[in-house]
């Protein structure tokens, strides 16, 4: 890691309407580093994934500032690569071309059309090139959502719970993949997530963020070396205090017993 990256400062966004107004997110302050794998975790509603809008350009807040690369965050650009929970794949394109859309979408395909086949060599498609979403599973749909993302060659990558739907396999299989790629392409990742193994296994530091009105509340780093093994004894340790803060875990250990 090597310098900062993105600043957000005093970030506030209010929805309103006729009859009310819902104040989401409140005197948000964060800094990122350069390579930095940073988690976003909390309660269902504390604003997570409105954050991360906010960071990609999709949204504005009313107070504040998000600061990329020393330039304000103003609206959506190819330096921000955005993964879906939904991959969102074009179901009339094929693997290659849900990759190559995003540089046709900014007339950039003919200078880059050469590098297609090592993203998809790079998140472990090859050989399905030429197949279409539904003839892929979830999880290598999800697979050709990252590298479309990636072959923008964003300043960071923005995931918001793009594993929540697979199941526990594919699952880890595509958090391994997150690693590959982040030690080969040295990008800057942001993931909104409700899975806490999945924030400790990945990241560097993971923020919680309290419910409405959202807030951070915590910053942890993660000093667990690579590779991180779910059922070691720091990463247990890590889990079970997170678990607490949530109240989801009690100070002792539950029994066991044997059936």
């Amino acid at each position: 890691m090597s310098g900062q990256i993105l600043e957000i400062k005093n970030v506030k966004r209010t929805y309103a309407s006729e009859e009310t107004s819902i104040n989401v997110l409140d005197d948000i302050n964060l800094s990122v580093q350069k390579g930095e794998f940073i988690s976003i975790i909390g309660l269902s509603g504390c604003g997570k994934t409105t954050l991360l809008r906010l960071i990609a350009g999709l949204d504005k807040p009313q107070g504040g500032q998000l600061i990329l690369n020393g330039q304000e965050i103003k609206s959506p650009s190819p330096s921000k690569g955005y993964v879906f929970q939904k991959e969102g794949l074009f179901n009339w394109l094929t693997v290659e071309q849900n990759i190559a859309f995003g540089l046709k979408a900014r007339h950039a395909y003919r200078e880059n059309k050469n590098k297609i086949a090592s993203y998809i060599d790079l998140v472990g498609l090859t050989g399905f090139e030429k197949s279409y979403p539904h003839q892929i599973s979830g999880g290598m749909a999800q697979r050709v959502a990252i590298a479309r993302a990636l072959i923008n060659n964003p300043d960071l990558l923005l995931l918001d719970e793009p594993m929540g739907a697979l199941d526990s396999f594919t699952r880890a299989d595509i958090q391994d993949k997150l690693l590959e790629i982040r030690k080969a392409d040295k990008v800057t990742m942001i993931l909104v997530t409700h899975d806490i193994d999945e924030a400790i296994y990945l990241s560097d530091r993971i923020v919680i963020m309290s419910p409405r009105p959202g807030r951070i509340s915590e910053v942890l780093q993660v000093d667990i070396p690579y590779p991180r093994h779910r059922g070691g004894t720091e990463f247990l340790a890590m889990r079970k205090s997170i678990l607490q803060k949530f109240q989801l875990a009690t100070a002792q250990p539950q029994p066991e017993y044997q059936i």
